[in-house]
């Protein structure tokens, strides 16, 4: 959503950003739907992203040395022109990794967080993603471990690095149901795990979602301390342009690039 445009040296900050079956019946039914106690709904305000944000940077820390890269330095909390909307951002380095970016925008009527994880392109570890939009209606969510190549073609890298975590995707489909249908575009993009999922705010539906993004990012650390740095140039390259692919289908199709330039203007520029 943001374009924190980093082209092919650098990640960009890009920020992607429920049916109720009624009951069939006679009276009796509709006695038990007015007696069923009714989920707690939550109030945008309510909602917060900053936990998540700071568990994946605590938790890299103990995995890796990190260190400030060069847009910490440039951006960090931003307002945007409406005076209302708070922009916060952070971004580090790491031996393994190329850059660990987060975005939030918070306002009264809006959550929004764009994580990302980029390996360096050395390793071939699936980019790390978690982007989450809270409305007062709805909640939309994706979070997964995007493969850098074609899993459909790509047997071997699918096998290497989903097939000990397919359980761990399961576990998630009926506490995060699928959310709807995708275009075969996208569909390259995401891995055999992904949560793609949509929910009217709950404590229960937002404890889920943190618990599925804690067990997901502890599972690509692990993948990332696993893994063996390349050394044939020709697979380094291949790495990094799969790595372009993705930011670029971000750039190119993100809906939430709309949302963003209310919020910005259409150059850009946020008001300090």
């Amino acid at each position: 959503m943001l374009n924190f445009c980093l082209m092919l040296k650098s990640p960009s900050l890009t920020t992607s950003v429920s049916s109720f079956n009624n009951g069939r019946g006679g009276s009796c039914s509709v006695y038990w739907r007015r007696r069923r106690k009714a989920p707690v709904l939550l109030q945008v305000s309510a909602v917060s992203y900053q936990k998540f944000i700071d568990f994946a940077v605590n938790e890299t820390k103990r995995h890796a040395v990190l260190a400030p890269s060069p847009l910490q330095e440039k951006y960090n909390t931003l307002v945007a022109m409406d005076g209302k909307t708070e922009l916060q951002m952070s971004s580090f380095q790491a031996p393994k990794i190329r850059l660990l970016r987060s975005m939030s925008i918070q306002n009264e009527v809006m959550q929004v967080l764009d994580f990302a994880v980029f390996p360096k392109p050395e390793f071939d570890v699936p980019i790390f993603c978690a982007n989450f939009f809270t409305a007062a209606s709805t909640n939309i969510v994706v979070l997964d471990l995007n493969p850098l190549h074609d899993v459909i073609h790509h047997r071997d890298y699918k096998d290497k690095y989903y097939k000990s975590l397919m359980p761990l995707g399961l576990k998630y489909t009926k506490l995060l149901p699928w959310g709807g249908r995708l275009t075969s575009e996208s569909i390259k993009f995401f891995s055999p795990i992904v949560i793609w999922t949509k929910f009217t705010s709950s404590q229960d539906k937002h404890d889920a979602l943190y618990s599925a993004f804690m067990e997901y990012y502890k599972a690509w650390l692990k993948l990332m301390d696993q893994a063996v740095e390349e050394t044939d140039v020709s697979q380094i390259m291949c790495n990094c342009e799969a790595q372009h692919r993705y930011l670029t289908w971000r750039a190119e199709k993100d809906p939430g690039h709309g949302v963003l330039k209310k919020l910005i203007g259409p150059a850009g520029k946020l008001s300090l």
